[in-house]
């Protein structure tokens, strides 16, 4: 079955296509000629991707999904979260955002935080949705250097290692977007498409 994954962001490709496994063909929309930015207007990660796919569908007409994944801290308010890749500006650094969170966090004991994923599928017209939540805490400081954005300072529930310290399938078993996917692809399986 082909599929548009509505990314830009090969890293996402990667670890989602890992996921979802051979059954599916994934494609992305430069694919068919979609090089802008696509529309992340919505306050909420569910409404980010639901604009994504749509915009996607619209312009192709082939189903196809779209993900929003936030950085939800607890004492920040469940911030970055909607605001999670451009926390430190639209420029979208990985880095700054990592500054600025660690920099915003320097006087708190509490670092529970947890990744949360939304996924929108859209599959031959209509609309549905998946999430997926990874919960544990916010490090002092960067630890590995696999992965990438929040993956550093990000350590889940039950491991003493950051997600950019474990191997990607390690990672996929229980992230957010791991378990986002996996719902997506079970969905899938069972609509016998």
């Amino acid at each position: 079955m082909k599929l548009i994954f509505a990314t830009n962001n090969l890293n996402k490709l990667r670890e989602v296509q890992k996921i979802i496994g051979e059954d599916f063909e994934i494609s992305t929309p430069a694919d068919y000629g979609i090089t802008e930015d696509i529309p992340e207007t919505q306050e909420t990660l569910e409404g980010n991707a639901l604009e994504k796919a749509r915009y996607i569908y619209k312009r192709t007409k082939i189903n196809c999904f779209a993900d929003d994944t936030g950085l939800e801290v607890e004492v920040l308010n469940n911030a970055p979260g909607v605001y999670s890749a451009r926390y430190a500006g639209i420029e979208k650094d990985n880095e700054a955002n990592i500054s600025l969170l660690l920099k915003n966090m320097a006087e708190t004991t509490n670092r529970k935080a947890q990744f949360r994923t939304a996924i929108a599928l859209i599959l031959g017209g209509k609309e549905f949705l998946f999430e997926g939540i990874v919960r544990g805490k916010i490090l002092t400081e960067k630890k590995g250097d696999k992965g990438f954005g929040y993956d550093p300072v990000f350590q889940p529930d039950g491991y003493g290692i950051s997600f950019a310290e474990m191997s990607l399938e390690e990672k996929n078993r229980i992230s957010h977007r791991g378990t986002a996917i996996k719902k997506l692809a079970d969905f899938l399986k069972n609509e016998n498409i």
